[in-house]
């Protein structure tokens, strides 16, 4: 149970973060419409974690080398994708 409630804070902390992203004119259309896919992934309850997580990562990896992605956001984006993996190994 303990290791479900870990999870479930780096879940919100993925979800904070992707929404700081969502939130700033700076971040391109089809970065943000990426991360709210992978919102949505993260957002499937009847899912595991590792398959929520994977589906995250699975569209956010696509965005992570986006030319257009100003660099202090691609480090945001670095930094979810090692909290999904974290999810993932658990």
């Amino acid at each position: 149970m303990a290791e479900d409630k870990n999870i479930e804070e780096t879940i919100a902390q993925v979800r904070q973060q992707i929404e700081v992203l969502l939130n700033d004119n700076s971040v391109p259309r089809n970065v943000k419409s990426a991360l709210d896919e992978a919102r949505k992934s993260l957002d499937l309850k009847q899912e595991s974690y590792s398959v929520r997580a994977s589906g995250a990562t699975y569209k956010i990896d696509e965005i992570s080398n986006d030319i257009n992605l100003p660099p202090y956001a691609r480090t945001v984006i670095w930094n979810i994708l090692s909290m999904l993996e974290s999810i993932k190994d658990q």
